[in-house]
């Protein structure tokens, strides 16, 4: 019994990971590596997370720097951003290339938040398969007569615990979210 909750502790704690990932990729009004760290940039023919070939750093709140380590990245690292759904231009100046950060609008903001809901609910939906899938690792163990069926009801109990702590944990996760993309 213990193991099927370590285990699913162990992957909700992955679901709400995930769920942070996620959030971090989110363009708030504020600059962050996070928003282009795992962008795919087209290295000699080899899709590559940008952070494994250049230097990425903040410089300001509004300003994102990027330096390739290697020269001739430069065009790759602009076109993958450029194409990707960040709606960001770099500028180059053959040393370092630059991302400002314009304030969002709005209507923006408003997108921002409808997405970060859908990626908290899929994380929710996540946590709840996890859920499932405990309780019938548990209801087998009773099956087979592992456990009896008062440590199956307990332990039944414990997990719907479990699970409303982290759908909880993930719905102040988007209440810090919301908070932080709302903020001007």
């Amino acid at each position: 019994m213990k193991t099927v909750i370590a285990d699913g502790t162990k992957r909700m704690d992955g679901a709400l990971t995930s769920l942070d990932r996620e959030f971090g990729k989110l363009r708030t009004g504020r600059a962050s590596t996070s928003l282009v760290d795992t962008l795919e940039v087209d290295y000699y023919g080899t899709a590559t997370p940008l952070n494994q070939i250049a230097s990425i750093s903040v410089p300001d709140s509004r300003t994102i720097s990027i330096q390739p380590w290697d020269k001739g990245a430069f065009g790759a690292v602009e076109k993958a951003i450029q194409t990707s759904d960040l709606g960001l231009n770099p500028t180059n100046d053959g040393k370092v290339i630059r991302i400002s950060i314009p304030a969002l609008t709005e209507e923006r903001r408003k997108d921002l938040v409808k997405i970060a809901k859908k990626y908290t609910e899929e994380a929710k939906v996540a946590i709840r398969n996890i859920r499932r899938d405990m309780n019938e690792s548990l209801k087998k163990m009773q099956k087979d007569k592992e456990i009896t069926e008062d440590e199956l009801h307990k332990s039944q109990d414990d997990v719907q615990k479990l699970t409303d702590e982290y759908v909880k944990m993930g719905d102040e996760s988007l209440a810090a979210k919301e908070k932080e993309i709302l903020e001007i």
